[in-house]
């Protein structure tokens, strides 16, 4: 495991969805933040068509070492049947703001 730090896209139905799933993760130390961004529109494949909806989304910094926790919490909350999670790795950024994140995810 490592302590890289992850940026994790997942999109929620509305703004309630959005706000429990961020509450939960952060106060829960499996992210250090999380970004809601409203009014995202998402045009996608589902059961056989297109289909347009509104979404909020999330960004989640946390990093390698939590993802699987953070996953498996994502999943127990989401009201989605399957939910949106992708984590990409940072492999830039503001080394102090890193940290930030690093320090944001540990168990108090």
């Amino acid at each position: 495991m490592t302590d890289a730090v992850l940026l994790c896209y997942c999109t929620c139905p509305d703004t309630n969805a959005a706000a429990l799933l961020a509450e939960a993760l952060v106060g829960e130390h499996l992210a250090a933040c999380v970004n809601r961004l409203p009014g995202i529109s998402s045009t996608y494949f589902w059961e056989g068509r297109v289909v347009t909806d509104s979404e909020v989304l999330l960004l989640i910094k946390t990093t390698e070492d939590r993802f699987d926790a953070l996953r498996q919490r994502l999943l127990e909350l989401h009201p989605y049947r399957l939910p949106e999670l992708i984590a990409v790795p940072v492999s830039q950024g503001h080394p102090a703001y890193l940290d930030w994140v690093r320090d944001g995810i540990k168990d108090p």
